[in-house]
């Protein structure tokens, strides 16, 4: 989010996968020194070694890229967003991408023998979800 573009592209979902095990990510030369250091945090291939698991929480917290931050205020909802974006409703979706918005909803099919292994109260749910809308 902070380059506007996603780290690792594919064709296909197998090629994503396998960019991200082995592909290193590049960079935008304009963004700076302490947003490429916590990316790269993020983005270390070890688990053990990444940021968020090395450190903690505190080791994010801590990171130059948030030496600003008053973590404090964030929680208690002090904080004033540097962008709000202007909505007549709720629902509304015109910050989206028109590409996104315009598509047709098609529900994931669940597989019979995922189904059976759901707490009943789940799968029934997901029964009334896949008949389609409520009547």
């Amino acid at each position: 989010m902070l380059a506007g573009q996603p780290p690792f592209e594919a064709d296909n979902e197998d090629d994503l996968f396998e960019s991200i095990l082995h592909d290193d990510v590049l960079y935008p030369v304009w963004l700076s020194r302490e947003a490429v250091a916590i990316l790269k945090g993020f983005m270390t291939k070890s688990p053990a070694r990444r940021l968020g698991v090395l450190g903690g929480i505190g080791g994010i917290k801590a990171h130059a890229f948030f030496r600003d931050v008053d973590w404090d205020a964030l929680a208690a909802r002090r904080l004033r967003p540097p962008f709000r974006p202007k909505v007549k409703s709720r629902r509304e979706a015109a910050n989206f991408d028109a590409e996104f918005t315009k598509e047709e909803p098609v529900l994931t099919p669940v597989p019979p023998d995922v189904l059976r292994t759901i707490n009943q109260d789940t799968r029934q749910f997901l029964d009334d979800l896949t008949r389609g809308p409520l009547s």
